[in-house]
């Protein structure tokens, strides 16, 4: 890729798979892996993902992401603003992947911060998929089967789209307090297909 963005780094074990220049951030790194390899460049950003969509560090560095990884803070809201900011930065040809949004029991998606069970945490990161398909079905929109919790993968991007920004408040009236449970484990898990 000419740029690889990731939002939700860490520890650095997914961006030491990239061979491209990157874009790493995270409020906190705590890097274990060889994160630079062979990239010609690696930029970090030690900010929350709003913080760095707001400063414009990817118009500074004259970096249009060809791929994305968005794997940060579980809840919807957060992925749901990192999606719009990335594909409002991206290009059509873009794809924007998203991590957790497939989960297999109720307590990993909740959405108290205080009391994350053991294992993994998946939040409500699960709304993104009825979210787009409901507002963006322009989106060619993907689940693949990646365990644990799938890895939806995101194309036919539209850079110029306000559909979201303009819905944002009305999204956050609805989905906030929905639950897995009220919204319906079935009609969830049958709304895509695997891939």
């Amino acid at each position: 890729f000419d740029w690889d963005l990731e939002v939700g780094s860490q520890t650095g074990m997914s961006l030491a798979k990239s061979q491209s220049p990157s874009i790493a951030v995270d409020p906190v790194f705590r890097i274990r892996y060889d994160i630079a390899g062979l990239k010609p460049q690696l930029h970090l950003f030690q900010e929350t993902s709003d913080d760095f969509f707001a400063a414009g560090h990817l118009k500074t560095l004259k970096a249009k992401p060809d791929f994305a990884f968005l794997d940060g803070m579980h809840l919807f809201e957060y992925l749901l603003r990192d999606f719009m900011n990335t594909e409002a930065a991206a290009k059509p040809t873009s794809v924007i992947a998203l991590h957790d949004c497939c989960p297999f029991n109720h307590p990993m998606t909740t959405r108290d911060i205080d009391n994350i069970p053991r294992g993994p945490w998946t939040g409500d990161v699960w709304k993104l998929i009825p979210i787009l398909q409901e507002y963006r079905p322009d989106l060619t929109v993907q689940v693949l089967d990646c365990a644990p919790t799938g890895l939806v993968v995101i194309s036919n991007l539209d850079p110029k789209s306000k559909v979201l920004t303009k819905a944002y408040d009305e999204i956050l009236a609805r989905y906030t307090d929905l639950t897995l449970q009220d919204f319906g484990e079935k009609k969830f898990y049958d709304s895509f297909a695997y891939v």
